[in-house]
């Protein structure tokens, strides 16, 4: 067996697939144990079912936007088949891997392996990353202002001191995320060179010199990533960033959806729900669960609790995780093994034409 091929399969093993499932539905469970009145499905007759529906409908449009953008940014060397496959893989590969390592990696190399040289693959990648990083970053001081500040939940019922670092490490990492968009668009844009310098330098000292390996690696991945995307033009970035905007702001509007469904929600309450996502980000960042399994479930109920009544939240959680998180391992479950197949299948059949050619 090819050696790419084995070591992608183990990377998706089922018990990888099993690890974040146990974990995520061992929190539900305790919660339904813990809180005998989130048992209590006779609130589901009120349900709203074209607020599922609408659930549904968003769900469709943002995976539908993130082929748009990766196709586009790609440059349509992506067809629409191979598009589905590329983000179906990435949102898998995101759910069974760590939030701190995220479906980055996979992702670069799920798009070499449909036939994109390897620097522009990875280019494409930090593209991505570098437009998801903007979207954040101009989009927070937009909510703070709508919301009035209400963005952070009210935590003070656990602890005081967890409000008021909940708060700093937010504005700590807006700064962070910030610094480091500002330094990718200089790097890809600018003076790549001078970045990777700038990183080997920093990594030269003593307590750093484990992360000097790293740098070099990041640091050369940049002035391969700017040699590709110089001279691409201003439609391109306009609607590669559209999309962008387009996609994550479905991917926040998911939340206020499904409470809709359960509960009555005033316009000012979507707004709300819609910014605590960019809080809640912050904290999922930091998970070290694949998936952030136990941390999303642990951590829903102190961002949203203001807008759900006891009785309803393990219900929505779980409806929440279903439809974001089992939904997308079912999918990559389906179409990896299909997708090996084609593209290693693809690949046998170009090396005896090489062969004949030389």
């Amino acid at each position: 067996m090819d050696h790419n091929r084995k070591k992608l399969l183990e990377n998706f093993s089922t018990r990888r697939i099993l690890i974040p499932v146990v974990i995520g539905l061992s929190v539900v469970g305790y919660m339904l144990y813990r809180d005998p009145a989130s048992r209590n499905l006779s609130a589901l007759a009120n349900t709203q079912v074209h607020w599922l529906l609408i659930t549904i409908f968003v769900l469709l449009v943002r995976d539908v936007g993130y082929m748009y953008r990766i196709r586009h940014i790609t440059g349509k060397a992506l067809s629409w088949r191979q598009s589905i496959d590329v983000i179906m893989l990435w949102e898998f590969a995101s759910c069974v891997m760590p939030s701190v390592v995220g479906g980055s990696t996979v992702a670069t190399f799920i798009i070499n392996k449909e036939g994109i040289p390897l620097g522009k693959s990875l280019a494409y990648v930090m593209v991505t990353a570098m437009l998801d990083n903007l979207y954040f970053v101009v989009a927070v001081p937009i909510v703070l202002l709508c919301t009035q500040g209400k963005i952070f939940p009210d935590v003070s019922g656990l602890n005081f001191s967890v409000s008021s670092s909940l708060e700093v490490a937010f504005m700590i990492s807006y700064a962070l995320i910030t610094l480091y968009a500002i330094i990718m668009i200089y790097a890809l844009f600018y003076k790549p060179t001078s970045v990777k310098r700038l990183l080997l330098r920093i990594t030269s000292f003593l307590f750093l010199r484990r992360w000097r390996p790293s740098a070099l690696n990041h640091g050369n991945e940049l002035v391969k990533a700017s040699l590709q995307i110089k001279g691409k033009g201003l439609v391109y970035w306009l609607r590669a960033s559209l999309s962008t905007a387009f996609v994550w702001t479905a991917r926040y509007y998911v939340v206020s959806c499904i409470i809709a469904a359960f509960i009555h929600l005033s316009l000012n309450d979507h707004l709300i729900i819609f910014a605590r996502n960019f809080v809640w980000k912050v904290v999922l960042l930091v998970a070290v669960t694949p998936g952030g399994a136990g941390i999303v479930e642990g951590t829903f109920n102190i961002f949203f609790q203001d807008f759900i009544t006891p009785s309803l939240l393990v219900l929505i959680l779980l409806f929440y995780r279903i439809v974001t998180y089992y939904l997308y391992l079912v999918l990559g479950s389906i179409f990896l093994p299909r997708w090996v197949a084609r593209v290693f299948k693809s690949r046998k059949e170009t090396e005896p034409e090489k062969a004949i050619k030389t």
